[in-house]
């Protein structure tokens, strides 16, 4: 965190300055500016570190994790446009507001990936070259130990059969 914290405080203050000297906005836009930001650079740095893999092109994510961080970014540009957008002090934002935003978070991701590669060719980062293995005995002990209060001693009741109440 301390390499990719930074990255991420440049861009917030990058989005400070954006808003304040290219969109003069007023409070209500300052704030949905920068949630919006927020939003998407926190969402979509998932994408980024959850593989060492370069994310979409050598390590694609599931479905799920995509509908749900792009569903996420969406709900996070979405609710400023909202009614309720006022009720939480945001104002809408002009359209180019968002042109800047795509290329700051393309900008942002990519800094992230150098970031990352970086990262992991530092000698203290590079994975054991011979695997390290687990005896067999071991290895089962543990599984079994830490499946026994889930396990029973006796015969599980038979769940076809049923009992007559009268």
């Amino acid at each position: 965190m301390l390499l990719f914290g930074p990255i991420s405080s440049i861009f917030d203050f990058a989005t400070f300055a954006l808003m304040l000297m290219v969109f003069n906005a007023v409070p209500g836009e300052f704030r949905a500016g920068w949630f919006i930001e927020s939003i998407a650079t926190q969402t979509l740095i998932i994408f980024a570190i959850r593989t060492r893999k370069v994310p979409f092109l050598r390590s694609r994510p599931s479905a799920g994790l995509t509908v749900a961080s792009l569903g996420v970014v969406a709900v996070g540009v979405a609710l400023p446009l909202s009614p309720i957008g006022p009720w939480l002090g945001f104002d809408p934002l002009p359209a180019p507001f968002f042109l800047a935003l795509l290329g700051m978070v393309i900008v942002y991701l990519t800094m992230v990936e150098f970031a990352k590669q970086w990262f992991f060719s530092q000698a203290k980062q590079q994975a054991p070259t011979t695997p390290m293995s687990i005896p067999r005995r071991r290895a089962t002990h543990h599984i079994s130990r830490r499946a026994s209060r889930f396990s029973t001693a006796g015969k599980l009741p038979d769940p076809v059969k049923k009992t007559a109440v009268m």
